[in-house]
């Protein structure tokens, strides 16, 4: 997710020029063709499906980076959204407030070498492969437009824990199906280690869809998860912004949260 209430950035963004056109190095389109295959490679019995027919929907190139402008011609064409670029970590308001107007943003740096595996910080590689396949889903299209528009109308006072609830279904959500559990959230989606993990390893707990659970439960963005939310069907997640969110949060508040399932670490990398 490329909001933070604490905007602390590693990297670099692109910078677009007149036109749009953003000027990738050799090495950067050799880093994102690595990754697609790389991911490629393990989406099979992991990824669900809606996420798949996305994918190919979108025909990303394998041997580039590509345009905001290719991506955003797709998503138009399917549900009316887009992806602009934007800086690597953004406010909560600006997040949801680009949410509500259809607009995903997209951080234009991409990872280096080293972090190939696991990111904390979300870049072009999570933001296009990662979020933009289930844009192209006109249901799933619509539930994230609903709610941006909810979060952005909230008190930033309840952004943080609408982030929260975002980060574990829209990030790092899992979803059971015929065919067993598979991953819907960019954040899984995304990583090389963190789809395996995610969907296999018996090390995180996977429990039932519950937000007000949800809201309750602290995340770190630096680490593996240790806890996935795993819905039954998707209609599910999608009756969320026919609810009472706000309401919901004071609940969670009135209840506590959660002792968490990590070290402790500094404010900027955990919520």
């Amino acid at each position: 997710m490329g909001a933070a209430e604490n905007n602390v950035a590693k990297y670099v963004a692109k910078q677009p020029d007149a036109s749009g056109y953003i000027e990738y190095t050799e090495q950067e389109n050799a880093m994102w063709a690595e990754l697609v295959s790389q991911q490629w490679g393990q989406l099979e019995g992991r990824a669900c499906q809606e996420y798949i027919d996305g994918l190919k929907r979108l025909a990303f190139p394998h041997d580039r980076i590509p345009q905001c402008d290719e991506v955003s011609q797709v998503l138009t064409e399917t549900t009316g959204w887009k992806v602009k670029p934007v800086e690597a970590v953004i406010g909560f308001t600006e997040f949801f407030d680009m949410l509500a107007n259809k607009e995903f943003p997209a951080a234009t740096f991409i990872r280096n070498h080293d972090e190939v595996e696991y990111l904390q910080e979300p870049d072009i590689f999570h933001e296009f492969f990662g979020h933009t396949p289930l844009l192209t889903n006109p249901q799933f299209a619509e539930f994230v437009h609903r709610y941006g528009k909810i979060a952005a109308a909230a008190d930033p006072g309840y952004h943080g824990m609408l982030a929260r609830l975002f980060w574990f279904t829209v990030e790092f959500g899992l979803i059971h199906t015929d065919d067993g559990i598979r991953a819907y959230g960019a954040g899984i989606l995304s990583s090389p280690k963190e789809v395996l993990y995610a969907t296999e390893s018996d090390v995180p707990q996977r429990k039932p869809f519950e937000p007000v659970d949800m809201l309750r439960t602290r995340y770190r963005i630096d680490i593996l998860q240790p806890v996935f939310f795993c819905l039954n069907s998707f209609d599910e997640l999608f009756a969320l912004v026919d609810q009472d969110l706000l309401g919901l949060i004071d609940r969670a508040r009135a209840l506590g949260m959660h002792a968490p399932l990590f070290e402790p670490k500094p404010e900027a990398l955990s919520a």
